[in-house]
């Protein structure tokens, strides 16, 4: 899991707690809007995130998730190799080109594990879970709510961080004072490193009733260097 943390020239607290509103209010009003009918909890879809790096690479990966069946799939096609991970509970299977990939030669060759896909999988749900999975287990959400101003547009800040055996990263996630749509959110994991990237969010696609960010510009901290866009699609 990524995490990040806006540098000072992009991001200026106000000094004064978010409209009166708690953590977990706000948090509870931004789930009410990306998720109104609660179909997270029975998320079952796919979808293509095609990343774009400034080189001018693309990587196109299709994705389903099912979360009833705990499964998912990552199928990723570069170079013109197509690579499959899939996950069902604790079980895992690797493809390239359609060839089940079994040995550990074989999984070293294509930079491909089953430890790798579940990582993949943590880190696809989590992404495109949010908010809604600021409500899982070992989540430690601030009470306070802070105004901070991000590229001269004013969110409500929520911090984020997490029980130790979930993560010692900590987040902040932007949100829309008036929808609480999330704009943009960042981690880090040691604030006075400024380490870490950010990620800001624009437009909107709805996949299976839930309101998902379309695209996501990725930088770094330290320097503001762009890194690359995930542009989703159905």
């Amino acid at each position: 899991m990524k995490y990040f943390f806006l540098l000072v020239s992009l991001v200026t607290t106000t000094g004064c707690l978010g409209q009166g509103i708690s953590g977990s209010e706000l948090l509870a009003k931004a789930i009410e809007y990306h998720d109104p009918n609660d179909h997270w909890q029975s998320f079952k879809s796919e979808f293509t995130v095609t990343l774009e790096s400034p080189k001018g690479d693309k990587r196109i990966s299709r994705i389903n998730i099912d979360r009833p069946a705990s499964s998912f799939k990552l199928t990723t096609n570069k170079a013109g190799k197509t690579t499959e991970q899939m996950v069902i509970g604790d079980k895992c299977l690797l493809k390239v080109d359609g060839t089940d990939i079994t040995s550990e030669q074989d999984m070293a060759s294509h930079d491909i594990s089953c430890e790798r896909a579940k990582k993949m999988r943590d880190y696809y749900t989590y992404l495109y879970g949010l908010p809604m999975k600021l409500r899982d287990p070992g989540t430690l959400i601030d009470p306070n709510v802070e105004t901070k101003t991000i590229r001269d547009k004013e969110y409500l800040t929520l911090k984020v961080t997490y029980t130790e055996d979930v993560g010692r990263d900590t987040w902040y996630f932007y949100f829309d004072p008036n929808s609480y749509a999330m704009k943009a959110y960042q981690f880090f994991h040691d604030e006075t490193k400024n380490d870490g990237e950010y990620i800001v969010l624009t437009g909107e696609e709805i996949i299976n009733d839930v309101k998902m960010p379309k695209n996501r510009a990725w930088y770094y901290n330290r320097n503001d260097q762009y890194l690359g866009t995930d542009i989703l699609s159905k």
